[in-house]
C-alpha cells in the first residue's frame, strides 16, 4: 500500500511539471523605449536576438524582420497617387530617344522629380499623364548624381501632385506603396512591401524596400498609407532601393524662387556669341579756319564736342561741351564733325577736343 502511494505520489509532480513546462512562451518585445508617435495599429517588430553595444555605422543596414503589418488600402492610394504620376521620356540633341522612365507631380505648376540617371545627356523631354496629356519640359531646376534626383518642369498649368512626407515614417517594417505609371501597363502596377533595411548615407537615407519592380518604375514615388512620398525608386529589380523624402525636400530647398528650368546641354549645344567689336571712327575731317575768324593775333581757341554716331556708323549729332568763344569756329567744327563716319555695330558717342591756332 505504502509503494502505491509513493507512486501516485510521484505521477502527481510529474504531471505537474509537466503542466508547468507547457505554459504559453511570452510575446517577443521591443528592446529599448517605443517610438512618441507609436499607434496601437503600427506593426510588431521583434528585435535582433542580441542588443547591439552601439549605434550602426553609417555604412550599415538597419535589419530586423516585421512580425506583422497592417496593410495598406490599395484601392485608395491608387486613385489618389496615380493622377500625379507620370512617364518620363528623354531624347538627346538629334531627337533620338534615350529612355522612359517614371516620375511624379510635385507641385500643382508642373515642377516634378524623377532619377537624375534618366536625364544623364538628354536636352529634350516630354512628361506624359494617364489622361493621355503630353507636356513638353522646359528644363532642370536641379540635379544631383550622389543622390539620384532630378527636378524638372512640365509646360502645363495645373496638375494634381503629391505630397512630400514631412514626418516620414521610414523605420523599417513600415509598409509603403510603390506606385509606376499607368502608362507602363502591368510594370506600373503598384506594388505594397516593406522596408526591410534602411542605409544611414550622409547625402540621404537609402530604403530597401522588400517588394521587386520593374527597372522602368525607377523614378516612381514610394508613398505611405495616406499616400504622402517616402521616398522615389533609384534603382529596381529583385531589390529596391529608394532615396529618402527628407533628401528630396533638401534637393527642393536649393531651387531659388526666382529660378528658370534650364536644360544642362543647352549653353554646350548654342553657338558661343562673338564679342561686338570696338567702335572706331573711320573717316575724320578736320574743320577748316573761318576767314571772319582770323584776327592774325596769335591767339590759340580750343574747344570740346561730343559727336553721336548711330548702328550705321553715321554722325547724327553733336553737342559743344565746351565752347571755343568764338561762334564761327564752333559752327565750322560742327559742321567738319557732322560728316565724320564709325565703324557699324552700335549706337555710341566720341568726345572730340579741338584747337585753332589764330596766325
Amino acid at each position: 500500500m505504502k509503494h502505491l502511494q509513493l507512486a501516485i505520489g510521484y505521477a502527481l509532480c510529474l504531471a505537474f511539471f509537466a503542466a508547468a513546462g507547457c505554459r504559453p512562451k511570452p510575446k517577443s518585445q521591443i528592446v529599448g523605449e517605443p517610438s512618441p508617435d507609436r499607434s496601437p495599429s503600427s506593426p510588431i517588430i521583434s528585435s535582433p536576438t542580441q542588443q547591439p553595444s552601439s549605434s550602426p555605422s553609417p555604412s550599415q543596414p538597419l535589419e530586423v524582420k516585421a512580425e506583422k503589418a497592417q496593410s495598406l488600402d490599395l484601392a485608395k492610394l491608387v486613385n489618389s497617387v496615380r493622377p500625379a504620376v507620370i512617364l518620363v521620356t528623354v531624347f538627346d540633341s538629334s531627337g533620338k530617344l534615350l529612355r522612359s522612365e517614371t516620375g511624379f507631380f510635385i507641385s500643382d505648376d508642373g515642377r516634378f522629380v524623377t532619377t537624375a540617371h534618366a536625364i544623364d545627356n538628354g536636352v529634350n523631354a516630354v512628361a506624359k499623364t494617364a489622361d493621355g496629356g503630353i507636356y513638353n519640359v522646359a528644363g532642370i531646376f536641379a540635379s544631383s548624381a550622389p543622390l539620384d534626383l532630378a527636378i524638372l518642369k512640365a509646360d502645363v498649368k495645373r496638375v494634381p501632385f503629391l505630397p512630400l512626407s514631412k514626418n516620414a515614417k521610414t523605420e523599417v517594417g513600415a509598409r509603403v506603396g510603390v506606385i509606376g505609371s499607368a502608362l507602363a501597363g502591368s510594370d506600373g502596377a503598384l506594388r505594397e512591401g516593406a522596408i526591410v533595411a534602411k542605409h544611414l548615407e550622409s547625402q540621404g537615407d537609402r530604403l530597401e524596400i522588400g517588394t521587386p519592380v520593374s527597372a522602368s518604375s525607377a523614378g516612381s514615388p514610394v508613398v505611405d498609407e495616406s499616400g504622402e512620398v517616402v521616398g522615389t525608386v533609384a534603382s529596381a529589380g529583385e531589390k529596391t532601393i529608394a532615396t529618402s523624402s527628407g533628401a528630396l525636400t533638401s534637393l527642393r530647398s536649393q531651387i531659388a524662387p526666382d529660378a528658370t528650368a534650364r536644360w544642362a546641354k543647352t549653353s554646350e549645344t548654342s553657338p558661343t556669341p562673338r564679342p561686338t567689336p570696338k567702335p572706331r571712327v573711320v573717316y575724320a575731317p578736320q574743320p577748316e579756319f573761318p576767314a571772319e575768324a582770323r584776327t592774325h593775333s596769335g591767339i590759340s581757341r580750343s574747344g570740346r564736342f561730343r559727336v553721336s554716331f548711330d548702328a550705321h556708323g553715321n554722325a547724327r549729332n553733336v553737342q559743344v561741351i565746351q565752347s571755343t568763344g568764338n561762334g564761327p569756329l564752333d559752327l565750322a567744327t560742327i559742321g567738319a564733325l557732322r560728316q565724320w563716319k564709325s565703324t557699324p555695330g552700335r549706337e555710341w558717342f566720341a568726345t572730340v577736343p579741338v584747337t585753332f591756332q589764330d596766325q
